[in-house]
């Protein structure tokens, strides 16, 4: 499995997104993405399938140890009061002692980070966190919960069409993860003519393109959602494709701000 290092922790580049992923589809999807030798989940309370991740982690015979699972706490969930509480249903709902990764979903217009993040640290010295990080924070807002505490990921919308220089910036210089949700663009990608050209000459899938353009940058990874076997065993296909520094920086051109996921309770993405 391709890894990124990460404050001396090891991180499989290529992770199962599980967002809108439900029922069985989600236990079965999670199974088999282990059994194909995904090492790396992702889910979040918000997304009501923690019971089956955990499920689907129990059915597949994998050791807890080989896994690196992340799940994130919901907006009701940010008071210093709310966090362990929360991490205690997901640990339960998961089946598990702890997850790798614990991030505050969405950035707060109520709850101050430095709150949240100073009883995530609570959790982390009590061993049922082992790292703690953020998601959809702009560069400002990163900056700021730097400096309350150690953060090793924040998970945004990366891809193709959608550049993350500053974030990718931050993340090579303080040694955190940048994780790519939407890293397929909802399915943007796969009708793009410069990935589907790429793709053909290595017979390959512009989704493969697409994602092994993000994993081949430093301190990236990526999350891709997939419900059917075929499409799961696709995705984690890009480890073995290789692209030139053309091919890489004609994927780099395809930056045109094409946002994608941008709900009213969003930051200023440029903040």
């Amino acid at each position: 499995m391709h890894t990124t290092n990460i404050q001396g922790v090891e991180v499989p580049s290529l992770g199962f997104g599980t967002f809108q992923l439900s029922g069985d589809d989600c236990q079965r999807g999670v199974e088999h993405a282990l059994s194909v030798g995904y090492r790396h989940l992702d889910t979040a309370q918000a997304y009501d399938n923690e019971e089956r991740v955990g499920a689907g982690m129990g059915r597949s015979g994998v050791d807890r140890a080989e896994i690196f699972l992340t799940t994130k706490l919901d907006s009701a969930s940010l008071s210093r009061d709310r966090v362990e509480p929360a991490v205690a249903d997901s640990l339960k709902k998961l089946r598990t002692d702890y997850v790798d990764l614990l991030l505050i979903h969405w950035p707060s217009r109520d709850t101050p980070t430095d709150e949240t993040l100073a009883a995530m640290r609570e959790v982390q010295e009590e061993g049922r966190v082992r790292q703690i990080g953020v998601s959809n924070f702009p560069p400002s807002q990163v900056e700021a919960a730097l400096e309350e505490a150690t953060i090793f990921c924040d998970q945004v919308e990366y891809h193709p069409f959608l550049g993350q220089e500053r974030l990718r910036g931050l993340a090579v210089e303080h040694d955190f993860l940048l994780t790519a949700y939407a890293p397929l663009a909802q399915g943007g990608v796969m009708s793009d003519p410069t990935l589907e050209e790429i793709a053909e000459a290595h017979g390959a899938s512009a989704a493969q393109v697409a994602l092994r353009w993000l994993i081949a940058q430093d301190h990236v990874c990526a999350i891709p959602k997939a419900t059917s076997p075929d499409r799961i065993e696709s995705n984690l296909a890009a480890l073995d494709l290789e692209l030139s520094d053309e091919e890489l920086r004609r994927v780099d051109g395809l930056e045109r701000g094409g946002r994608v996921v941008d709900p009213d309770f969003a930051p200023d993405w440029e903040d």
